[in-house]
């Protein structure tokens, strides 16, 4: 069976829905898909980007000059990761450089957890949990400028927060998953992922 797509929610906004998304129009609008593949280039130069497919070759997956498509998707969501065929960033529902480069360390980080776990399942709400956890986490997807930009002003505390909806948001795109199981697997991982800050020494 086919392996359901881990997205990742578009930015900036918080009312999002479904496999997430932003109701803002400039999200809406996006971006030409050549634009978007120009900004992938770009990202590949970031040193967090460099630092995670590195990692990736030496866990022994070998990335494919296409491993990182710009797509046109029909989700709400800004990315994906899908084994076996790379990842994919939705050039409809991003603007800036900043998103796609954002997009891109997210999914990574969802590939070499792909890569050094043998028996990760991503149908399993557990192992997709801890996955989003860990990406959530280590991409700085949640860091408090980009929640800022959500309208989240909470200060003490705001980056689990933040980690925990997104994780939310993200399970229930996954077909496997109820409300209910998600919210269980997330709790039930949530430290031993939230700390397992591999490949990075710390959280960035």
């Amino acid at each position: 069976h086919k392996q359901p797509v881990t997205p990742v929610l578009a930015a900036p906004s918080n009312k999002m829905s479904g496999a997430g998304g932003s109701d803002s129009a400039a999200a809406a609008r996006g971006m030409p898909l050549k634009e978007c593949e120009e900004m992938i280039q770009g990202s590949l130069r970031n040193p967090t980007v460099k630092f995670l497919r590195e990692h990736l070759e030496k866990s022994g997956c070998s990335i494919a000059p296409n491993f990182i498509k710009a797509v046109n998707c029909d989700q709400r969501m800004s990315g994906g990761y899908v084994r076996g065929e790379g990842i994919v960033v939705c050039s409809n529902h991003l603007t800036i450089q900043d998103e796609v480069t954002q997009v891109v360390i997210h999914e990574l980080i969802h590939a070499f957890d792909d890569c050094r776990a043998a028996n990760l399942d991503w149908t399993n709400c557990a192992h997709h949990a801890c996955s989003e956890i860990r990406a959530g986490h280590l991409s700085g997807d949640c860091h408090y400028k980009r929640e800022l930009l959500r309208g989240f002003v909470k200060i003490r505390g705001h980056e689990q927060d933040c980690v925990r909806r997104r994780v939310m948001k993200s399970l229930a795109a996954n077909p496997y998953c109820s409300k209910t199981a998600a919210k269980d697997a997330m709790e039930a991982v949530w430290d031993t992922c939230y700390n397992d800050t591999k490949p990075f020494d710390r959280a960035p």
